[in-house]
């Protein structure tokens, strides 16, 4: 765990921890303000899951599918306070990691069991699902504005996409990639706008369908098990949280979480203004005939649609970055504290190289975007963002058993622990029917 308070006066790290703080990409600028804090947040939060929130009311249904998403937003924005207040709860301190935390609460070596394989599986995931998501989203975009071009493979869309981040790849640290966070905050409002507010002009053909997507009792369950999985992958911000925090000055008259929570307050309204009016007006309009992701589904007016796919692709590069960081962050420090290797641009380069590769090679060869959702939302985001930190909160601060704060806490749990195993057998499932009928050469 490395020791700063932004100031030096209060910093209790080695010259050699700090030399490689100031050469990791989470810790090495601490200059952000609580905007960052923002548009940061909103690009971790508002991505891919989005556009798959109409289809995951399809198999819910108006009142169930509401009220998840609504408690969704609540419970997750609980936690987010949860892990912004415990970022500094030592004084002296901070947890710039999230396996920081981890190790703290549970132990060296058990916090390191219980957080980092999560945390991997939330991060590289989410990389995965913006390779497919930014690939088929240019894929659209060109059968949009060119139907009479020949067409190309999807993987060729996703090999291209990839191309930018063997690039971006290459930015130091977090606050370097502040310009294109904020772009990618910008399109995720756009594109949001632009899916429900098409699907509003578009209409009703007076006759939608809102009956449960599924006609069986088996395909209802596995599809509320996948819409699970959907509505969790859209509050995915969790797993960054702490190294966002990282990169905001603090001291012990100005602690980093008061600029932190403003801007994740302001992050989640805006969030709100995204996902309600897609999921309620995208179901609305098209009721279960919604395609998992609902741009697919809209199909005119043409340049519009385009628009909006090309502001997935940007919104997608930025949140791939976002994601990645702390990747690279993790990466880099075994390299060097394990691996005894100096820190270097030659290392920089090979290691965010390797990864973008192995990333686009997964995306490549397993490109259902509805079924990785529903599995990477409840195998590894419903403990980052639903109960993880209600535990570390429970054993850091040990509120009165029966508190009100005890039994909200466990609520959380309890919901989080049914969502990671319900969820991956609807995903698990969806990526079984799709490999089965996805043609590899299409």
């Amino acid at each position: 765990m490395e020791y700063s308070s932004g100031d030096s006066k209060f910093d209790a790290r080695t010259a050699e921890e700090i030399a490689l703080d100031e050469w990791l990409p989470v810790t090495s600028s601490r200059k952000a303000k609580w905007y960052y804090s923002t548009f940061h947040n909103v690009t971790a939060m508002v991505g891919a899951g989005v556009l798959s929130l109409p289809y995951a009311l399809s198999e819910l249904g108006w009142g169930f599918g509401i009220t998840v998403l609504s408690l969704s937003w609540a419970i997750t924005l609980y936690t987010l306070w949860q892990m912004v207040e415990m970022h500094e709860m030592i004084p002296g301190k901070r947890f710039d990691r999230y396996h920081e935390l981890g190790k703290y609460a549970f132990g060296e070596k058990l916090g390191l069991f219980v957080v980092v394989p999560q945390l991997l599986t939330v991060q590289v995931g989410t990389c995965i699902v913006y390779m497919v998501t930014g690939g088929k989203s240019l894929q659209k975009f060109q059968q949009t504005v060119c139907p009479d071009c020949k067409p190309l493979r999807t993987t060729y869309f996703i090999l291209i996409f990839s191309s930018v981040h063997f690039v971006l790849a290459h930015l130091p640290n977090f606050n370097s990639i502040t310009i294109v966070s904020l772009a990618a905050a910008v399109m995720s409002l756009s594109y949001s706008v632009i899916a429900w507010a098409a699907s509003l002009n578009r209409g009703t053909d007076g006759i939608v369908d809102y009956s449960l997507r599924s006609k069986t009792a088996i395909g209802e369950m596995f599809g509320m098990f996948t819409a699970f999985g959907d509505i969790a992958f859209a509050y995915a911000g969790h797993s960054v949280v702490l190294e966002i925090q990282a990169t905001i000055p603090s001291t012990p008259g100005k602690p980093s979480k008061g600029p932190m929570w403003l801007g994740c307050v302001v992050a989640y309204i805006i969030v709100a203004l995204c996902y309600f009016p897609v999921a309620i007006i995208g179901y609305y309009i098209f009721g279960n005939t919604v395609d998992d992701n609902i741009l697919i589904t809209l199909n005119h007016p043409n340049w519009l649609i385009a628009m909006a796919n090309l502001f997935v692709v940007i919104h997608v590069i930025g949140g791939y970055q976002i994601f990645s960081m702390p990747v690279y962050d993790m990466l880099e420090t075994f390299m060097v504290k394990s691996m005894k290797f100096k820190p270097s641009s030659i290392l920089r380069f090979t290691v965010r190289t390797s990864y973008v590769a192995i990333t686009t090679f997964i995306g490549v060869t397993f490109p259902f975007f509805g079924g990785l959702l529903g599995f990477i939302g409840g195998f590894a985001l419903a403990p980052t963002s639903y109960y993880l930190p209600c535990v570390i909160w429970l054993i850091l601060k040990k509120p009165s058993r029966w508190s009100l704060t005890w039994c909200l806490n466990w609520i959380c749990i309890v919901i989080g622990i049914l969502l990671m195993i319900v969820a991956p057998i609807g995903g698990l499932r969806t990526i079984i029917l799709s490999a089965g009928s996805y043609k590899f050469y299409s």
